[in-house]
């Protein structure tokens, strides 16, 4: 049966208001009424009606996660951050996942949003491509507050994204400290900005070192492991007497260790490779991979936090306040692969 307020009051000897006061914590309860009716309601096991309170409170507690992806790596571990910030700040999840990261239909996914009622949008797709050409200002007025994830930074809009550029550039300026002078590159899908990010930090560091960075020491893979190991059979082929590759994904690397092993490259000895995600079996490849950890956890911890922010805002009337870009540091986790010694 469905415990209300009246059974809890009746068990209490109290009324149903003094138990909504003591459930929503509100007015002025003597400590032992409250002690009382807490005893009531552990007794009849009493859960209170969320949706009945939102509808007197105005407000669901709903935040909407828009995601794709979330079978890879990266993606769920940002939302396993939203989802665990949300939980501390007593929000409820609304998660539409996208078959595509370039789902063009944004109108209906809106207006499915708007229908439930959420108070707020996390719009954790990568940027790819176009698929972020449907933001404007007068559409996001009339919506909820968004906070975007992992796209570039725009003015009057609240960002967070990891410093993919940094981490690559301090992958690659790794290699050139062990002496690595012919660094090449497989990148993630170039219509991905986290992979464009990633080509530019590469080519940046070797410039800056005074080598001078050479497109046949480039190629483009998808993320998987199988395009890593299309890549690296590709970059050996050209016999282009590379002595490290920086692969912008674990799962590439993965790959592409096996293409270096089975054409009988000693790592790191011969040819060093680095990787980018930090995934937990990197540890465990072998040689273990030197790769790059960008906390995605903590971006979708910080996405809901500026989220909540955002909508406290509103309802203050503060429709002026905005926080701009959050760019969170990779750090670079050095392991066999990439070191002589």
């Amino acid at each position: 049966m469905h415990v209300t307020l009246r059974d809890v009051a009746k068990v209490a000897g109290v009324s149903t208001k003094t138990v909504s006061r003591v459930v929503n914590n509100q007015g002025e309860i003597s400590e032992a009424t409250r002690q009382r009716v807490q005893a009531a309601i552990e007794q009849l096991r009493y859960h209170p009606n969320i949706l009945a309170r939102s509808l007197v409170n105005q407000r669901t507690n709903t935040l909407a996660v828009v995601a794709w992806g979330i079978d890879y790596f990266g993606p769920s571990r940002t939302v396993l951050g939203i989802e665990k910030q949300c939980d501390e700040l007593g929000y409820s999840l609304f998660l539409s996942l996208l078959a595509r990261p370039d789902d063009g239909d944004i109108d209906r996914i809106l207006d499915t949003l708007v229908a439930h009622r959420v108070e707020g949008i996390i719009w954790a797709v990568p940027e790819v491509g176009s698929n972020r050409t449907w933001i404007d200002s007068a559409r996001l007025e009339r919506l909820p507050p968004i906070v975007f994830l992992s796209m570039q930074a725009r003015a009057r809009l609240v960002t967070v994204s990891v410093d993919n550029r940094h981490g690559a550039a301090q992958a690659v300026q790794h290699l050139i400290d062990q002496g690595r002078r012919r660094i090449g590159l497989i990148t993630g899908p170039l219509a991905w900005w986290e992979a464009r990010e990633r080509h530019a930090g590469w080519q940046e560091a070797l410039q800056q070192a005074d080598i001078t960075p050479s497109p046949t020491w480039v190629v483009e893979g998808d993320w998987s492991p199988s395009s890593g190991e299309r890549g690296m059979r590709e970059l050996l082929a050209r016999e282009l007497q590379l002595d490290a590759v920086f692969v912008c994904s674990d799962q590439m690397a993965l790959g592409a260790l096996g293409v270096a092993h089975q054409s009988g490259f000693q790592v790191p000895q011969d040819l060093a490779i680095v990787g980018f995600d930090n995934i937990p079996e990197s540890a465990f490849f072998w040689p273990p991979l030197t790769t790059v950890y960008q906390q995605l956890i903590d971006a979708g911890c910080i996405a809901v936090q500026n989220l909540h922010q955002l909508i406290e805002a509103r309802r203050k009337g503060d429709e002026g306040h905005q926080f701009g870009a959050t760019i969170l540091t990779p750090e670079l986790v050095i392991r066999e692969s990439s070191s002589r010694s």
